[in-house]
């Protein structure tokens, strides 16, 4: 019956999306242009483009588009395949969800290659496929920062983390914390911690859910939040661990398919040159105004500075050299205290096939964050950073964009059928990421609250998946109040602070528990609280957050520069013009505005806060355990050394 009800609501809300439509704003009007005879099947919308842009640059246009216009048949047509599939994948896994085990780890019968493609499509997120391709194509050199980063968190997994944690937990983080320490506090804090992180993932996830559906289907960016975050939620609470992780592997598959695809054409359309291709890069007239006036401000070129190669250095996105470091640590560590990671490793059979699996996942996430790379340096060449930013300011319609161009153009056959394909593998991918996220979040509470705390492990079976079901939809409906506040934001910037809380807070009290003999209870809750606390305050006065007076404030600069100009004479050219209206819109818009917090201006100078909240988390950790010693702790920890060694007490898998 709860199978039927879903199906319906899922073609319910597949089918009303068809009817809602937007208008573009009329002060932006779309132009869509036909490329050179180099390249007759191309074609795109582009802005205007000034003299001397380098050979791979776009035609001119006269107008800059504000939105991609994909086929909508062939678009609703791809979504609704990879709904029909999935929705299969639940309805079978649902027969098969009987017990907490089956809901939480699939009952432990997942193997090593599953397990390491369902990781994989755990990690290949939203803000990974759309944001970290848009950063690049807008700030370069930075951008590659954040697609490299991800490579190395899976080395502290492999050697330190998987082995241990499978041998030593259950379900979730609290249970790895909670062996040798106080259980009840420990897995209070631990269940609070696990849902600060996912939320900070799973917003991340609904802001690239929203802007997906909302260019491709016309729909408001409000409505499309909630109507994706009830389709998505809708698969963790009837389908459990065992059809996350199928949606998951199908997801990664599909998406490795689509990345390989366009990073070739990519590399095709540059004749197989890479030197060449960044030396076009470097020349592209439109990249170089882009430095120059988005990035740096410079109302007026500076003589002699090359903005081009500009692109190619760091500091456009993280101007602090801290912030490099920064954001190392947090991929570095982070992924090791990301509790849906985490939670991945309980469902294979043995360390021996967790090992696997992190290798596995490691081979595929290396591949994909390497070819997101060619993806977005490919889209600031073809496509040019003012065209990405046009559709969204923080450049996650890159992708979508550049599948259109290189699949023929907007308006052609090739370009509809790729852009509807990697719409849709997107959508799996958010689709995928979110049910695992979920998953963990409400494991924690079900699991770690409700049956551990509350009920003090004494729930039935029955009753502990109805709840954990029951913490699904809460936690759903938290994402999507969340996902609605955060339209403005780049989703990869979510992600990385969702890295640095979790590296803070998680990383420092896994490892401490697992490997330090007179860790305690007060050790654990200290890492969690002064790591978790300190990232998110340092995160609500970074300048990652949105400062309106900020902008108010540069834009006010560049009024002052082009108006003086003006009142000497000179005759400002047409792109001047433009951005002279467009700052002081800006200005009259945000003059006076603060962030979230109330600020006018960011208080801590880095937008990752790792680099300080790391040690913070570690240190506390360190303090806690040595000012309250517990001898309990101390004389358990042989107990859990020779599990996480042998596997000792592990329960099996189950038979699926």
């Amino acid at each position: 019956m709860f199978i039927n009800i879903l199906s319906s609501l899922m073609l319910t809300l597949l089918l009303t999306t068809v009817g809602f439509t937007t208008e573009p704003p009329k002060s932006a009007p779309q132009a869509t242009i036909t490329a050179p005879a180099s390249a007759p099947a191309m074609q795109v919308a582009v802005p205007a483009q000034s003299q001397g842009a380098a050979v791979a640059s776009p035609a001119p246009a006269s107008g800059v588009p504000t939105k991609i216009k994909p086929n909508r048949t062939i678009t609703i047509s791809m979504f609704s395949t990879i709904i029909g599939i999935t929705l299969c994948v639940v309805i079978w896994a649902a027969r098969q969800t009987k017990s907490a085990s089956d809901f939480y780890t699939a009952g432990g019968g997942i193997t090593g290659l599953q397990n390491g493609w369902a990781i994989a499509g755990d990690y290949m997120s939203a803000a990974s496929f759309l944001g970290m391709s848009g950063l690049i194509s807008l700030y370069g050199i930075d951008g590659f920062m954040y697609a490299v980063g991800p490579m190395f968190s899976f080395i502290a997994i492999l050697l330190v983390i998987a082995e241990p944690c499978r041998n030593a937990g259950k379900f979730t983080l609290g249970d790895i914390l909670s062996f040798r320490t106080a259980p009840k506090p420990v897995r209070a804090v631990a269940a609070v911690s696990t849902v600060t992180v996912s939320l900070f993932y799973l917003i991340a996830q609904m802001v690239g859910a929203g802007k997906l559906m909302q260019v491709l289907l016309d729909i408001p960016y409000r409505v499309s939040v909630v109507g994706v975050g009830v389709l998505m939620v809708g698969y963790v609470v009837f389908g459990g661990m065992k059809a996350t992780t199928w949606v998951q592997i199908i997801k990664a598959g599909l998406l490795m398919s689509g990345t390989v695809v366009l990073a070739f054409l990519v590399i095709s359309k540059a004749g197989f040159n890479p030197v060449g291709f960044f030396t076009d890069i470097v020349g592209n007239q439109l990249i170089q105004d882009h430095v120059r006036m988005n990035v740096l401000k410079d109302a007026l070129p500076k003589p002699g500075f090359d903005y081009g190669q500009r692109f190619m250095e760091p500091g456009l996105f993280l101007k602090n050299p801290l912030d490099q470091i920064s954001l190392g640590i947090a991929w570095a560590l982070g992924a090791a205290g990301l509790p849906h990671i985490l939670m991945r490793f309980f469902t294979v059979p043995s360390a021996k096939e967790a090992r696997k699996s992190i290798v596995i996942a490691l081979f595929i996430n290396s591949s994909f964050f390497f070819l997101i790379n060619i993806i977005g340096f490919g889209a600031a060449l073809y496509l040019s950073p003012q065209l990405i930013s046009s559709v969204d300011k923080g450049g996650n319609m890159a992708t979508l964009l550049l599948a259109q161009l290189l699949g023929g153009g907007a308006g052609s056959l090739g370009g509809d059928m790729f852009l509807a394909f990697i719409c849709a593998v997107a959508f799996a991918t958010i689709l995928a990421v979110v049910s695992g996220l979920v998953l963990a979040a409400s494991a924690a509470i079900a699991h770690d609250v409700y049956v551990n705390i509350v009920m003090d492990g004494k729930a039935d079976q029955h009753t502990q998946v109805k709840v954990a079901r029951i913490t699904s939809l809460f936690v759903g409906l938290a994402a999507i109040l969340m996902g609605l506040a955060a339209e403005k934001e780049n989703v990869v910037a979510l992600v990385a602070l969702a890295f640095a809380v979790a590296a803070s807070g998680n990383f420092p009290a896994v490892m401490l528990s697992l490997f330090w003999k007179r860790f305690n209870t007060a050790g654990v809750i200290s890492a969690l609280l002064v790591g978790t606390l300190s990232a998110l305050a340092l995160v609500v006065i970074s300048p990652v957050m949105t400062y309106p007076q900020k902008i108010a404030d540069d834009a006010k600069k560049i009024v002052s520069t082009l108006e003086k100009k003006q009142a000497e004479g000179a005759v400002l050219a047409e792109k001047d013009l433009k951005q002279l209206d467009k700052s002081r819109k800006d200005y009259e818009k945000n003059n006076g505005g603060t962030s979230m917090v109330g600020l006018k201006a960011a208080i801590f100078p880095l937008k990752n806060p790792g680099i300080v909240s790391v040690p913070m988390g570690l240190i506390a950790a360190i303090l806690g355990t040595l000012l309250f010693r517990d001898k309990r702790a101390e004389e358990m920890f042989d107990e859990i050394e020779v599990r996480q060694i042998t596997g000792l007490g592990i329960s099996k898998a189950s038979d699926h």
